[in-house]
């Protein structure tokens, strides 16, 4: 799996908060922090579609996109290409949990995959 660039991101972030499929116009919209051309996220949402990472259908003369998979999804794909790089998946993924990070062997609110202490 491809990883998203940030311009690519930023527009998937977009479309994976949105219930419905979007126009360019209306994912523009929503990208204000970013002074970007209409062409432009038309064509990055172009790519996005030809790479996989959106799905298109249209709506009159316009196109509206969706995300073809959840964000969840997107994220369990690039840690399975990372597990897979490396030599032992046991110790990548032991080493990730006990680094506090890994979040199920952590106790809740302290990011520690030690026990939270009593009172």
């Amino acid at each position: 799996m491809n990883r998203l660039g940030e311009l690519e991101r930023a527009i998937m972030d977009v479309l994976w908060e949105s219930p419905e499929p979007l126009t360019v116009r209306q994912v523009s919209g929503q990208l204000t922090e970013r002074d970007l051309a209409h062409t432009t996220v038309m064509t990055v949402l172009d790519r996005l579609a030809k790479k996989g990472f959106a799905r298109r259908g249209r709506d009159g003369r316009a196109w509206r996109y969706r995300a073809a998979e959840t964000r969840e999804a997107y994220v369990t794909e690039l840690m399975l290409n990372a597990l897979d790089q490396t030599g032992d998946r046991q110790a990548a993924l032991a080493r990730f949990v006990r680094s506090g990070r890994g979040g199920a062997g952590a106790a809740p609110g302290t990011g520690s995959t030690r026990p939270a202490s009593p009172g």
